[in-house]
C-alpha cells in the first residue's frame, strides 16, 4: 500500500507480508478549534504509520462522540463526519493491527464507561502481557468477562481494549487516578492517548518505545505520534513525552505525573525505516540519520559502479548519503505508480504475475548497461529485492550491487512492528553470502550496527535493537502468551453475541443518561 508521505511501505509486490508500521495516535484540546479537524490532518500526516482503520472521539465537555471504520483516513472521514464530531478535545487514531484482528470491532478510540465519564482511548504499540491484563480485568469482574460491560465483552480483541476495561473497572475510582494504578502493570511499548469528557491525557511507557511528542497551539495543545503531525496543525513543539509519564490537560491547564522511573529503550527502526524523514526524533531529525546510515554503509561496504539509486521512496535518504560518501552519482532508476499502491481492490491474475511491476517500472535508458547499487533500509523476506534486481537486469543493468542501510533482520519485534515469523526472515537462516544469492545480486551489504547506531545520534544503551540482535529490553512471556491473536485465541467472546449489534447497547452498561452520548459512542456510522 502507498504511503501517504510519498513513500511506498516494502509491500511492493501482492500478498507480499513484510515490516508493518505501529499505529499512529493525536490528541488535542483546543477550545474555539476545529477539533476535529486537526484531528483529521494530523491522522493524514500519520497515515504511514497504521492503513487499516481510523477513528475520531470527541468531545464538547459533556458528551463524547466516536466516529471509526476500516480504511484509510481519507476514505473513512468525510466533510459530514467530521461536522458530527463537536467539542474541545479530540483523540484519534491510524492503526495496524499487533493485536487483534483487522475489523471494525478493532478499530479505535476503544470506548468504555462508568457512571460519572465516558473513556476514549488510542494505542501505539504493543503489550507483552495481555494475557496476564485480560485475567486481571476477568477478575475484576467476578472471573468471567463473557457477561461484563465493555467492548471485551463485545468482540474487541485488542490489548487496547484490555487496558480501556481496567482503567474504567471501578465506577468508583477517577479516571486520572485509575490511569496511576493501571499504568504501572503494563508491559510492552505502549503511547496512550485518551480522554474522557473534560480532560486529554497522554502516558508513554517507561522505555519509551515509540515515539510520543507534545506541543502547543495558539489556544491549545496537542499530542501525537510525530512532529510532523504537529507541523500540518500548526503546533510548536514542546517536548516529548517523557518515557513513564502521564500528562494531564484541561481547562486547568498541563500537570504532569511520574508512574515509573523512566529508562529510554527507543526503537531504532523508527530512524531506520518506520518515522517520516521530516520527524524528529529525541532530538536527531529522521532524514539526517537516514542520510548518514547511507555514508557510513558507503565507507563499510564500497563498490565500483556508475550509478546510486533508491528502491522508491524508503531508500532515498540513504541512497544520497551513499552517492555522497562514494563520489557515485546519484539517480532515478525506477518509477513508481503513487496511485496503483491506495486501491483496496485485489490485482486480477494476469496483472498479479507482473509482480512489482504493479507498483514500480525502470527507467532503461537510464539502467541499460550501468552498474547499478541498489540502496534499501531493510531486507525481512528478500521477495521484494529478489523480484527487484529480476526486474533491472531485465532492462539491461550490467551489474546490480543492493546495499541495505540496517543490519540483517533476524528476530520478531513484539513492541508494536509486525515482522513476518523468525522463520520467514531471510537472514535467519542464511549467511549475507547466501542471502546475496538468493535475491540475485552481484553483491550484497549491510551497514553494520555500530554504525547504523552513531548515525541516529544516540546512546546505544537508550535504543531496542532487538530485531537485529535478538536483545529484547522487556522480558518476553511464553510463547503461547504472545501474538496478534492471543486473545482471539484464548478468549473468545460470549456466545451469541453480535459484537456490531450496539443499536441499544450503553457504554460499559451504564444508562445512556448518566453518560449522554454513551449510544452514539460505540455505534457504527
Amino acid at each position: 500500500m502507498a504511503r501517504a508521505d510519498g513513500r511506498l511501505s516494502h509491500d511492493l509486490l501482492p500478498d507480499e507480508r513484510l515490516p508493518q508500521d505501529a499505529c499512529g495516535v493525536f490528541g488535542v484540546w483546543a477550545p474555539g478549534e476545529e477539533v476535529a479537524k486537526l484531528a483529521y490532518f494530523g491522522l493524514y500526516a500519520l497515515q504511514h504509520r497504521g492503513q487499516e482503520a481510523a477513528g475520531i472521539a470527541t468531545s464538547d465537555g459533556r458528551r463524547l462522540v466516536v466516529y471509526k471504520d476500516i480504511g484509510l483516513v481519507s476514505q473513512v472521514f468525510d466533510e459530514a463526519a467530521l461536522a458530527s464530531l463537536q467539542g474541545h478535545l479530540a483523540v484519534g487514531h491510524c492503526r495496524y493491527s499487533t493485536t487483534g484482528r483487522n475489523s471494525w470491532e478493532n478499530a479505535q478510540p476503544t470506548l468504555g464507561g462508568t457512571a460519572d465519564h465516558t473513556v476514549a482511548l488510542t494505542h501505539n504499540g504493543n503489550l507483552i502481557n495481555t494475557a496476564e491484563l485480560r485475567d486481571l480485568l476477568a477478575q475484576r469482574h467476578g472471573g468471567d468477562l463473557s457477561g461484563s460491560r465493555g467492548e471485551v465483552a463485545r468482540g474487541n480483541t485488542t490489548d487496547t481494549a484490555i487496558v480501556t476495561g481496567l482503567l474504567t473497572a471501578d465506577e468508583d475510582v477517577p479516571l486520572e487516578q485509575a490511569a496511576l494504578e493501571v499504568l504501572p502493570l503494563l508491559r510492552g511499548a505502549f503511547s496512550l492517548v485518551f480522554c474522557d469528557e473534560q480532560t486529554l491525557y497522554a502516558a508513554r511507557d517507561p522505555q519509551g518505545v515509540r515515539p510520543l511528542v507534545l506541543g502547543r497551539l495558539e489556544r491549545g495543545w496537542v499530542v501525537a505520534s510525530e512532529t510532523a503531525a504537529l507541523d500540518i496543525v500548526g503546533a510548536s513543539v514542546v517536548r516529548e513525552v517523557e518515557p513513564g509519564e502521564l500528562i494531564a490537560i484541561d481547562e486547568n491547564g498541563l500537570r504532569s505525573q511520574r508512574f515509573a522511573e523512566p529508562a529510554p529503550k527507543r526503537c531504532v527502526f523508527e530512524w531506520v525505516y518506520l518515522a517520516r524523514p521530516d520527524t524528529t526524533i529525541s532530538g536527531r531529525e529522521v532524514y539526517d540519520a537516514r542520510v548518514e546510515m547511507g555514508r557510513r554503509l558507503a565507507l563499510e561496504h564500497p563498490v565500483e559502479a556508475d550509478l546510486v539509486m533508491p528502491t522508491p521512496e524508503s531508500g532515498t535518504p540513504a541512497a544520497i548519503g551513499y552517492a555522497e560518501a562514494s563520489g557515485i552519482p546519484f539517480g532515478h532508476g525506477l518509477v513508481k505508480n503513487a496511485y496503483v499502491g491506495r486501491t483496496f481492490i485485489a490485482p486480477s491474475q494476469t496483472i498479479r504475475q507482473l509482480g512489482i511491476r504493479l507498483k514500480l517500472n525502470p527507467l532503461r535508458d537510464v539502467i541499460k548497461g550501468k552498474r547499478l547499487v541498489v540502496v534499501d533500509d531493510s531486507i525481512v523476506r528478500g521477495n521484494t529485492q529478489r523480484a527487484l534486481v529480476r526486474m533491472l537486469r531485465e532492462a539491461g543493468a550490467a551489474e546490480v550491487h543492493v546495499r541495505i542501510s540496517s543490519p540483517p533482520v533476524r528476530w520478531p519485534c513484539f513492541y508494536g512492528i509486525d515482522f513476518a515469523t523468525r522463520a520467514e526472515l531471510i537472514a535467519t537462516g542464511l549467511e549475507i553470502d547466501a542471502v546475496c544469492a538468493s535475491i540475485g545480486a552481484d553483491s550484497l551489504g549491510y551497514i553494520s550496527e555500530d554504525s547504523m547506531i552513531e548515525a541516529t545520534s544516540q546512546e546505544r544503551s537508550t535504543l531496542c535493537t532487538a530485531c537485529f540482535s535478538g536483545q529484547y529490553p522487556i522480558e518476553l512471556p511464553d510463547a503461547d502468551k504472545l501474538g496478534k491473536d492471543v486473545l482471539e485465541l484464548q478468549f473468545p467472546v460470549r456466545s451469541g453475541a453480535d459484537p456490531t449489534d450496539v443499536g441499544t447497547l450503553d457504554v460499559e452498561g451504564v444508562p445512556t443518561s448518566a453518560s449522554p452520548g454513551g449510544v452514539e459512542a460505540v455505534r457504527r456510522p
